[in-house]
């Protein structure tokens, strides 16, 4: 959600009248915003109201029925996840999806196949045998390229610090579940995106956990990574945000800086049903329902 001043070369996705129906249902309706290079855009909303089917849409797992979405100014609607990998999107999922019988270092290392230069065939009809040859000889140049891989991918999990580092040889069904969302981001860096989606990163973690993600986004995004965010912690959302897209049943209601959007009368009326109280934003303790005033919430550090 670039503002007037952004020049259109500064726009990496461009997202033009989306929609998507299913049946009766409209999912996503006519949505338009852009996110321009570097910056972190995140899309709020309550549950139900498409944001994770607007992910879908913008990566590649599913076909928008109208609109466009542009990445550099080329129309990527409806082509592949993996055309879209090669071309720099990685994402997480709302619920994370790991490798559980492989390790931490092998979940991560399959992030990254798309850069795999050496092992693309040439030709696709001798693509499989080309592949099966390339096994069994193992070249210099692939050796040489997958050991560049894995030290890659070892910097990558050292980020995450003693969440991943100790675990790294360990499969991944037995780690937390916090630590499983790290290893799918970790993996999504593996890409070396220019552009990372993360739905929900946050869900299911306790509050020094929140933390910590926290302060990896803002890493993220201070090396000049372009991320759009679903969050339902809106706190978070609002201390990383340079804009904020808030969809409802499907339409986008209101959108702007995150200041203006917390206290938009359409946003508070959608998340939690009711207006203003004494002209501030109300405050839940259903742990669904995320505080839309982080001053009035004891200035929780998440």
């Amino acid at each position: 959600m670039t503002q007037a001043t952004t020049h259109s070369g500064d726009i990496l996705l461009d997202v033009r009248r989306v929609t998507r129906r299913f049946d009766g249902l409209i999912a996503v309706d006519s949505v338009n915003f852009s996110v321009a290079r570097g910056e972190c855009v995140s899309v709020i909303g309550p549950n139900g109201a498409g944001k994770s089917t607007l992910f879908n849409l913008l990566t590649g797992m599913d076909v928008p029925d109208e609109g466009e979405v542009r990445l550099d100014g080329e129309n990527v609607a409806g082509i592949s996840p993996e055309r879209l990998a090669a071309r720099g999107v990685a994402r997480t999922f709302q619920h994370g999806r790991v490798f559980g019988n492989l390790s931490v270092l092998d979940n991560v290392l399959i992030g990254a196949h798309s850069r795999l230069k050496f092992a693309r065939p040439g030709w696709p009809v001798v693509g499989a045998f080309s592949e099966v040859l390339r096994a069994l000889m193992r070249p210099a140049t692939l050796r040489r390229e997958e050991e560049a891989l894995r030290a890659d991918a070892e910097a990558i999990i050292a980020r995450f610090g003693t969440r991943l580092t100790p675990r790294m040889d360990q499969p991944a069904h037995s780690l937390s579940y916090a630590n499983r969302r790290r290893v799918e981001i970790a993996r999504a860096l593996a890409l070396r995106p220019r552009m990372l989606l993360l739905d929900e990163p946050t869900a299911g973690m306790n509050e020094s956990e929140t933390a910590e993600m926290l302060e990896l986004i803002a890493e993220l995004k201070s090396d000049g990574l372009t991320i759009l965010l679903i969050e339902h912690k809106l706190d978070l959302v609002m201390r990383l945000s340079a804009h904020v897209l808030v969809l409802d049943n499907g339409r986008k209601i209101a959108a702007g800086l995150p200041d203006v959007v917390r206290n938009d009368p359409a946003v508070i009326e959608a998340y939690l049903g009711h207006r203003h109280v004494g002209g501030k934003a109300p405050v839940s303790n259903d742990a669904g329902v995320a505080r839309l005033d982080p001053s009035i919430a004891g200035a929780q550090h998440a």
